[in-house]
C-alpha cells in the first residue's frame, strides 16, 4: 500500500488499480485481463485465444440456457460477459469496483450491439447490490483474490444465487511452501496487484459455511499460470505506468514463470435446492 493511499480501504485501492489498468492497451488479451488455458503440448497459442478458452471452460460449467441471468463478479472491461451472452443467450450483469472499467465496459458493449443483453454497474462483491435469489449462475474470473474476506464473498454469492444455481471461479492458491529464493517475487506480485493467496484446504469448509456445495476443484496451474506469465513477460513494458510509484523493484511476469508453488484453481460449486 502506498503512503498516499494508506487511508483507503482494500476495495478502494483495487478500484484505483483497475482504473489504471483500464488505461492500458489490452488488445493482446482481447480486453480480458485474466489467465489463459493451454494444452500442455501447445503453449504457443496467443494469450488472447487462451484467455477466451478459459472463459468458455468456465461458462460451460454453469450449464446456461438462453434467458438465464448471470452475474459476473469482477467483470473487467466486459469482454467475458459479452462472450458469455453471445455463446449462451443468457443475460449477464457485470459488477466491478473500478468505475473506469464500468464506464469502458458499457461503451464497448454498446458498440458491439450487446446493450440489451449485458449491463454493468459499480459494486462491491463483499456486499452485492442485488436481492436474494436474483441469478441463475455466478462467474468470478480472477477477482476473489482481491477481496479482504473470501468467505464473505462466497456467502454473498450464495445469497444472490437461486436454489440449484452454479458458481464457477478461478483463484490463486499456494500449492506448497514458497521457496525462500522466490518469496520476494511472490510478495511483490501479491503487493502490486493487491492480492492474497488462498489455502486450497480452506475452500471446502469455506463453501460449506457459505451454504454452497463443491462440484469441482481443478488445479489448472500447469495449463495456465506458467504460459500466461511467459507471454506476459514479452509485453512487460505495458505494466510500467501501472506501478510507476514503485521506482526500484516492480512486478515482472518473468520472475513468476518458474514459481511452481504459485497455483491457480478452477472451482465450481452449487447452491443446494
Amino acid at each position: 500500500m502506498s503512503a498516499q493511499n494508506a487511508t483507503l480501504s482494500v476495495p478502494e485501492e483495487v478500484g484505483l488499480l483497475y482504473d489504471r489498468l483500464t488505461a492500458l492497451d489490452t488488445e493482446g488479451t482481447g480486453g480480458s485481463l485474466h489467465l489463459g488455458f493451454w494444452d500442455l503440448d501447445n503453449t504457443e497459442v496467443p494469450l488472447v485465444e487462451a484467455a477466451d478458452r478459459l472463459t468458455d471452460m468456465m461458462t460451460d460449467r454453469l450449464r446456461l440456457e438462453a434467458g438465464h441471468k448471470v452475474l459476473d463478479v469482477g467483470c473487467g472491461l466486459g469482454q467475458p460477459a459479452g462472450r458469455i451472452a453471445r455463446r449462451t443467450g443468457a443475460h449477464v450483469t457485470g459488477i466491478a469496483i473500478s468505475r473506469d472499467q464500468i464506464t469502458r465496459a458499457t461503451e464497448l458493449a454498446e458498440a458491439e450491439g450487446l446493450a440489451g443483453q449485458v449491463e454493468f454497474q459499480h459494486g462491491d462483491a463483499m456486499n452485492l447490490p442485488f436481492p436474494d435469489a436474483s441469478f441463475d449462475a455466478v462467474i468470478a474470473i480472477e477477482s476473489i483474490f482481491h477481496m479482504p474476506d473470501r468467505e464473505q464473498v462466497l456467502s454473498e454469492i450464495q445469497r444472490v444465487l437461486k436454489p440449484g444455481g452454479r458458481l464457477t471461479l478461478t483463484d490463486f492458491f499456494a500449492r506448497g511452501p514458497i521457496p525462500a529464493d522466490k518469496q520476494e517475487h511472490v510478495d511483490r506480485c501479491l503487493r502490486d496487484f493487491i492480492m492474497t493467496l488462498a489455502d486450497g484446504d480452506d475452500y471446502l469448509p469455506m463453501l460449506r459455511r457459505a451454504g454452497l456445495r463443491i462440484a469441482e476443484f481443478f488445479d489448472i496451474t500447469e495449463q495456465s499460470v506458467r504460459p500466461t506469465f511467459q507471454q506476459m513477460s514479452q509485453a512487460n513494458d505495458q505494466l510500467d505506468p501501472v506501478f510507476e510509484e514503485e521506482s526500484d523493484k516492480k512486478f515482472s511476469p518473468a520472475d513468476m514463470v518458474d514459481v511452481d508453488e504459485f497455483g491457480s484453481v478452477l472451482l465450481t460449486a452449487e447452491k443446494p435446492r
